[in-house]
């Protein structure tokens, strides 16, 4: 950093003499994969289990980011609303950026330069990035791999505006890398998969638990031979075993008898567990579980109050990081912007604003132009 610069910082009350020493991370581009004990880790791994495999991680993230990318906004200036509403490479910029800070934690938006004004913004898949510190651990680049190739993106262009915008979950024990919901919810994403896979095994079993093929050695006490079992093993996996020959009838040779087994009470237990395990996952990404249709969860009076809480407690709260963090780098060029949710516009919201509004007006103690300023009109 040249000398001028120094002083220009100083003068701004942000020289980097006045900000505090970083850590440097040594956890990987995924903040807090250290933390689960699992070794080793690979976030392509957990996101196939999670996103890709298991239907309700998947449904969650989609509504809380199709949430996101659908939410109506404040009108802005025509170039500014093109640039956030718009699309890179066929994917809506908020609902992707959404679907990162959920899954990974980071979200990295690359600002396109065009000849004065920013031309695009790109969301960079966050486990391609990894931060690069200077000496006191503040972030200078961006370097992104795909593949064999390497690029560098400095934080900011030659006029001192950013060039990538870094947004993140807070993590406690880092100061680089934000902390996403799948290492949370990647424990109940494996048990949930596995009682689907069990599931599974019992309809390849013909649908119900397997049985016992007993010998009855009779009064001369003889035993099968070893060619005899293993014709038997093999007429049986042939001709009785899978989902294909269910009901199938059977034709024992004298001294057989088949024994039909049961699944114990704890052995039952796997449908409550996988149950227990979809409501942790929809915990994790913070949608209420009678939104995934989950059964015997009552724990919200019906779906029109828990789409309000889905706004008001995840989908909001997660617009508004977002939508912060671009008005905060595009303030660069457009200094007056303020990106934000027409919380108006949102019909879940609707009973909220009725409310307010019918409080508003039988409110005789303000005038009418009081009221209008309350309302936003």
């Amino acid at each position: 950093m040249t000398f001028w610069e120094n002083i220009t910082l100083a003068f701004k009350g942000g020289g980097a003499s006045l900000r505090p020493p970083l850590g440097r991370s040594y956890i990987g581009t995924y903040g807090g994969a250290a933390l689960s004990g699992d070794a080793p880790f690979s976030y392509e791994g957990r996101v196939r289990e999670a996103y890709v495999e298991n239907a309700i991680a998947q449904r969650a993230v989609r509504i809380v980011a199709e949430g996101v990318g659908g939410a109506p906004l404040v009108p802005v200036e025509g170039k500014l609303a093109a640039l956030v509403e718009g699309s890179g490479a066929g994917q809506s910029l908020l609902e992707t950026v959404a679907a990162h800070l959920l899954l990974h934690g980071n979200a990295y938006v690359q600002i396109i330069h065009g000849d004065d004004e920013p031309a695009e913004l790109y969301a960079l898949r966050p486990d391609r990035i990894t931060v690069e510190p200077d000496a006191k651990g503040w972030p200078v680049a961006y370097a992104y791999r795909a593949g064999e190739h390497r690029t560098r993106f400095a934080a900011q262009d030659a006029m001192g505006r950013p060039a990538i915008i870094h947004l993140k979950g807070f993590h406690p024990t880092d100061d680089h890398y934000g902390l996403g919901c799948l290492g949370a919810a990647a424990k109940a994403v494996a048990v949930h998969n596995a009682a689907a896979k069990w599931n599974k095994a019992i309809l390849d079993n013909a649908a119900r638990p397997s049985g016992a093929l007993v010998y009855d050695p009779g009064a001369d006490g003889s035993a099968l031979t070893g060619e005899q079992f293993d014709r038997l093993k093999a007429e049986m996996e042939a001709s009785f075993a899978g989902s294909g020959n269910a009901g199938r009838p059977m034709l024992l040779e004298g001294g057989l008898k088949w024994q039909a087994m049961s699944l114990t009470p704890a052995d039952m237990d796997f449908v409550a567990l996988k149950e227990a395990a979809a409501r942790e996952i929809a915990l994790a990404f913070g949608v209420p579980p009678m939104l995934l249709g989950l059964p015997g969860d009552n724990s919200y009076a019906n779906y029109r109050e828990a789409n309000r809480a889905l706004w008001r407690l995840t989908i909001l709260p997660l617009a508004g990081k977002i939508l912060d963090g671009l008005s905060g780098a595009l303030g660069s060029w457009w200094p007056d912007v303020k990106l934000a949710v027409d919380r108006d516009q949102i019909p879940a919201l609707s009973e909220d604003r009725e409310r307010l509004w019918k409080q508003v007006c039988e409110a005789d103690f303000l005038s009418p132009e009081e009221k209008r300023a309350m309302l936003g009109v």
